[in-house]
């Protein structure tokens, strides 16, 4: 072969293999007595287009890189002003050739100097790199040590030769593409760099090397037995258990149980001839037994999410404080379990995690998405030179996490198809660590794990799987064994924008049947990046705010959180319908029902507290005294006399309401006491006389209701008659009307925009746009090409009757004959005005209504609000759980939730009257019946609809109010189930009224 066509050797970049010169791995641990040396800080930095732009000189310790940029490590470069980030879901930002990638790969060159402390012995040292991404050679004073992938996995090298007292040199290349990409095909930005921190470790003679606790509980005994391995051996001692052992040997003493819930660790020393090592040992027993997953002999309900790591300024670079921080919002929120999507997180994380209390389902570096695109064809998991690199990342997994009681599961990866790379995974796993379970979702004949597990099945076929009913798999074998299996939803519920709607209906099934051991919300976090306008205005930016020319949009941004890690209305939602302890009761009967849903603990550590409220206003309360109910236990409770009279009898008039609370006994590692961990609430008798929200009499005589600190009409209040006055108008109580339309323009002093008119269209949310997964759930389009984004409003007639002014309006997009054809009805007394609304549907109506009810505006100074009913977020017909009656004080302002891309939000449900005032206390009452959804936003459904980003949206001098007698439910449809039937708005006909007044000062 001519020199000029031989093949050149495939570069280690590209090679499929896990590198080379590293020594195998080991557990982590974060103290010791021997000495580290942090090599974060500033590092020299140079970025290159292509992987050899640069020979390696620069890994010389007397090269001069004074002129190159200073980079903080831990870091991504393209979030530190080198490149750009970018985003993708499925597909491989490359070409799919596997192991080859694109010669443009960005390679970042990174050099730092240290010296060691004065008093370093010298001897054996390991250089740690606990996340490099994706690829990186490293060279210590001129010396190559090795080439590693796997970035979010740790790799040492041995060191302790070349180290110098003064001036040594690392110097670390890192690719952004290697055939290790081609294996981390995750949901999440693309972010090269060294983001997690780089250590120099002391290994003094007779120092450990690994060590593996072994820390098993009999729950029928009560007694735990440890054992820890050690290479080099050494002693355990334990000294609130009085054991001082030598390592390999087991001892048994009766022991409190580590679990989620109660995460009892005990202090313990490992000591060898070199070194002592801090431990914190829980007990536990982890099993699958009789086809349920159980620790400590209990059946576990899984209430979790899924976790990236991610920070808005810092993308995969987390601290300690943040990690925490997580922590303890996941807590406070009654979550007990993650999955720490798809990779490994930092290890202190799950050193967090003993302590704090949380089920951890480890999931390994793992994921080949972007191969399903072209029919899993040369899937790395199926071909046999890959091997390898799997191997090398199960077994860094394991190696590092091993010792943590939080780890109750392993997971293979995510989204990977099948192959035998993932039995050999399986395989090594099951022999190193035979007391975990081992989970994968991506091989639906559960050949490899002990668990079955799911993405997105809707409600019915969670039933199914449930009752063991599923359809059956093509091979007997394989149903039997998957059919005798736990399930879980490794992923559901998908979090994107506004909801996900249906989480309650799933939590039933996770409690009706045994086998349903719960699930994981995708996800925690939005992916936002923090950015900020031209104007300096600040915003999260998502896929394609960088110039990708491929990308996925806002679908990284699809958390429970925020990317600043404020709560969302979903994660409000998730916190309710996932509580450990249920109330709910009998106001009539004045009883409440206590159930604890707890696995492991009983209710000691909860305090309870009940309320009473007419209107919303509380009127008495006090502790309730709850025995200390066992898991699964329950307890009826009578509720003291309702002030004012008997059980169930309100004080005064209005409408009455118990509510019950759970709150923590004692301060905790995640909250202090008096925090809430879960409510109930339940009407109490009807009121003796009408309720202040009442449904107003007939259009005949309209005894419209009053807001509570607003005198009741009284039978001198007549009914006013429509006259005509000067200028075209008509007057109607303390409405004017323009008398050619019917239109609404004045309501007493205030000016009233838009008629009010009837308004079915919404500004789509993420999950109305549903996925190309299934187009019937794709409401955005289905609405968008029946129009309705763009309905136009036709006057039939005005008539002014002789108490009456009736407005007959058809509502219809064009291009087809689809019609709602509104009657407005207008009475008045001397200070009420009332609007009847009958709408009855025309033509054949395919698809179900965004929203129904009326749309009006009023003037940009009515900015604070108060109203009585669902509260303190928002809310729609299946994300309601955690709204609660009461009475609540806003600004319209604060009635908006940020979506990172904006859409439909802000709707209070179950409201009976809401007030609007300005700032010398004159305003407007706006009563429903019934019950109505109240929103209020300073722009219209159509300009949030357009927008992309929180910037786009620049308020008005007019505040739109919708008023809605219905709204389509959210579901998931973004990346799972649509709204469930009974939650679907379909067009019939319906009637419902509103009452508007003016407020005086008060």
């Amino acid at each position: 072969m001519h020199e000029a066509l031989r093949p050149a050797a495939v570069p280690y970049y590209e090679d499929p293999s896990p590198g080379s010169g590293a020594l195998p791995p080991r557990a982590w641990w974060s103290t010791s007595d021997a000495r580290y040396v942090s090599l974060n800080g500033a590092w020299r930095f140079r970025l290159s287009e292509t992987a050899d732009a640069h020979g390696d000189d620069f890994a010389r310790p007397e090269f001069d890189a004074t002129r190159w940029d200073l980079l903080p490590v831990p870091a991504h470069w393209p979030l530190q002003g080198h490149g750009s980030p970018a985003y993708t879901n499925v597909v491989y930002p490359f070409p799919v050739d596997p192991p080859r990638v694109p010669t443009e790969n960005p390679t970042g060159d990174h050099r730092r100097s240290f010296d060691l402390p004065d008093d370093w012995p010298g001897g054996a040292a390991l250089l740690r790199f606990d996340g490099v991404e994706s690829c990186a050679r490293v060279w210590l004073n001129g010396t190559e040590l090795g080439t590693f992938k796997g970035s979010r996995l740790p790799v040492e090298f041995e060191v302790g030769e070349l180290l110098r007292p003064r001036g040594n040199v690392l110097a670390v290349r890192v690719h952004q593409w290697s055939s290790g990409s081609y294996l981390e095909d995750q949901d999440m930005w693309w972010l090269p760099g060294i983001f997690r921190e780089v250590t120099l470790i002391e290994r003094p003679e007779g120092s450990v090397t690994d060590f593996f606790v072994h820390a098993d509980y009999d729950h029928t005994t009560g007694t735990g037995t440890l054992r820890v391995d050690c290479e080099p051996g050494g002693s355990v001692t334990v000294p609130e258990l009085g054991l001082d052992l030598a390592t390999g040997e087991s001892a048994t003493v009766p022991v409190e149980p580590w679990s989620a819930e109660i995460p009892r660790l005990y202090d313990a020393e490992l000591a060898t001839e070199g070194e002592r090592i801090p431990l914190r040992i829980g007990f536990r027993t982890v099993t699958v037994e009789d086809g349920v997953f159980q620790v400590n002999g209990r059946r576990i309900l899984l209430r979790g999410v899924n976790r990236h790591e991610f920070h808005p300024d810092h993308g995969r670079v987390l601290d300690l404080e943040t990690m925490r921080q997580d922590l303890v919002l996941m807590k406070r929120h009654n979550i007990n379990a993650v999955r720490t999507s798809h990779y490994p997180p930092h290890p202190a994380f799950l050193d967090l995690c003993d302590e704090l209390g949380m089920w951890i389902v480890d999931e390994c570096d793992l994921e080949t998405h972007g191969f399903e695109v072209i029919g899993w064809r040369g899937n790395p998991v199926d071909d046999e030179r890959w091997t390898p690199a799997l191997l090398d990342r199960a077994g860094r997994m394991v190696e590092r996490d091993k010792n943590h009681p939080s780890v109750v599961m392993w997971s293979l990866g995510n989204e990977c198809g099948t192959g035998r790379g993932l039995s050999a995974m399986a395989s090594w796993i099951r022999d190193r660590d035979p007391d975990r379970p081992i989970h994968y979702e991506g091989d639906p004949s559960c050949a490899d794990t002990d668990v079955y597990s799911r993405m997105y099945a809707g409600h019915a076929e969670v039933a199914l799987i449930g009752s063991r009913t599923e359809l059956p798999l093509p091979d007997v074998e394989l149903d039997a064994k998957r059919r005798a299996l736990p399930f879980l939803l490794c992923e559901y519920a998908h979090a994107m924008g506004n909801g996900p709607g249906g989480l309650s209906e799933y939590q039933r099934l996770f409690e009706t049947h045994e086998r349903c051991q719960g699930g994981f919300v995708w996800e925690w976090i939005d992916h936002g990046l923090r950015q900020r306008t031209r104007a300096g205005v600040e915003f999260f930016a998502y896929g394609g705010d960088f110039g990708e020319e491929l990308h996925d949009g806002n679908f990284v941004c699809d958390g429970l959180v925020f990317p600043d890690r404020t709560p969302s209305p979903g994660l409000i939602e998730y916190k309710k319908v996932i509580e450990p302890v249920r109330i709910d009761g009998d106001g009539a009967a004045g009883i409440v029902r206590i159930t604890n849903g707890y696995d492991i603990a009983d209710l000691s550590s909860l305090s309870f507290r009940w309320t009473y409220e007419v209107e919303g206003k509380a009127v008495d309360s006090g502790d309730l005294e709850v025995p200390a109910l066992a898991p699964g236990a329950a307890v009826e409770l009578k509720l003291p006399r309702a002030p004012g009279g008997g059980s169930g009898t309100p004080a005064g008039d209005g409408e009455a309401w118990w509510t019950v609370r759970a709150a923590l006994a004692d301060d905790t590692g995640w909250a202090p006491a008096g925090h809430e961990v879960a409510w109930g609430q339940f009407a109490a008798a009807p009121p003796a006389t009408p309720a202040a929200h009442a449904a107003p009499a007939t259009p005949a005589t309209p005894a419209a209701p009053a807001a509570p600190t607003e005198a009741a009409p009284t039978e001198a209040a007549r009914t006013k008659a429509p006259r005509r006055a000067e200028g075209g108008v008509v007057l109607l109580g303390p409405g004017t009307f323009d008398a050619a339309t019917g239109a609404l323009r004045y309501l007493d002093h205030f000016q009233i925009a838009g008629a009010p008119r009837l308004d079915v269209w919404r500004a789509p949310t993420d999950n109305d746009a549903g996925s190309g997964r299934h187009p019937d759930l794709q409401l955005d389009r289905r609405w968008r090409e029946a129009g309705l984004h763009r309905m136009r409003h036709r006057l039939d007639g005005v008539t002014i009757g002789a108490d009456a002014l009736t407005v007959t309006t058809r509502v219809a997009p064009a291009a087809g004959d689809l019609g709602l054809r509104t009657v407005f009805t207008w009475t008045a007394t001397d200070d009420r005005l009332r609007l009847a609304v009958d709408v009855t549907p025309e033509g054949d109506w395919t698809v179900p209504l965004p929203r129904i009810g009326l749309r009006l505006g009023v003037c940009g100074s009515l900015g604070g609000v108060e109203w009585f009913g669902g509260g303190p977020g928002e809310a729609y017909p299946d994300t309601r759980a955690a709204s609660r009656i009461g009475r609540y004080t806003s600004t319209v302002d604060a009635l908006q939730t940020p979506y990172v891309r904006p859409q439909e939000n802000g709707a209070r449900a179950d409201v009976r009257w809401a007030r609007l005032r300005r700032e010398d206390g004159q305003g407007l009452l706006i009563t429903g019946d019934p019950e109505f959804w109240f929103t209020a936003r300073r722009w219209t459904g159509e300009q949030l609809d357009t927008a992309e980003h929180t910037y786009d949206l620049t308020p008005s001098e007019t505040i739109w109010l919708n008023l809605d007698h219905g709204q389509q439910g959210i579901g998931s449809g973004s990346c799972g189930p649509g709204a469930l039937p009974q939650h679907w708005l379909t067009a019939a006909p319906v009637t419902f009224s509103f009452t508007f007044g003016a407020l005086e000062t008060t």
